[in-house]
């Protein structure tokens, strides 16, 4: 089973979010899309949005495709959130599936900084986003050097979008303008529970 994992604190999700899902279905095509809201990520401070509510706006993403599944292993787990764990996780349910796990393009720059990364390249073959579209060169770079480690890297046509979820929590995106760049879902929840100072 072809079993794709995408990753995040998705505080909130947007539409990037959704382009970069889109793109990597579109090119893995897997039997199983788990998208997994972090715990506490361990490269960024702990998000102030309550685990249960950033989980709710991901359902969000079941519109794509059937295979997509949210799941909480991640935040059920408590502590620090380590994608290796995650994938260890996922081989001891499938140990003879293929395993995808979706990057952005600035993960990917500093992949090799990653807790275990060797680890996870035998796990598991990177698909990778690109977000601003000029990145190109530093990308493929950064590809050929883990392929030279071991590691698989395949490249999603994602659409860019000018938008990221600290432009939501910070303010720099009117609330006026959050139908434009968010899911109706994810929108839904905002509203609902008060989230980022919306009335």
């Amino acid at each position: 089973m072809k079993t794709l994992l995408y990753g995040g604190t998705f505080d909130p999700p947007h539409n990037g979010h959704m382009n970069n899902l889109r793109a990597a279905l579109a090119l893995v095509r897997p039997d199983r899309a788990l998208v997994m809201p972090a715990g506490t990520p361990p490269h960024k401070h702990a998000s102030a949005t309550p685990a249960a509510l950033r989980f709710a706006m991901c359902q969000c993403f079941t519109a794509l495709s059937p295979a997509v599944e949210i799941s909480d292993w991640e935040i059920r787990q408590g502590g620090r959130s380590y994608t290796v764990h995650t994938l260890e996780w996922l081989r001891s349910q499938d140990p003879d599936g293929e395993l995808y796990l979706c990057v952005g393009s600035d993960m990917l720059l500093t992949f090799g900084e990653w807790y275990r990364w060797q680890d996870m390249l035998k796990m598991a073959a990177l698909v990778v986003e690109s977000r601003t579209g000029t990145d190109d060169a530093a990308l493929h770079a950064a590809a050929a050097a883990l392929e030279k480690a071991g590691g698989r890297v395949l490249f999603a046509k994602a659409e860019s979008y000018p938008c990221a979820s600290s432009d939501i929590r910070s303010g720099k995106i009117p609330r006026d303008k959050w139908a434009e760049v968010l899911p109706p879902e994810t929108l839904a929840v905002i509203k609902k529970y008060k989230l980022y100072g919306s009335l």
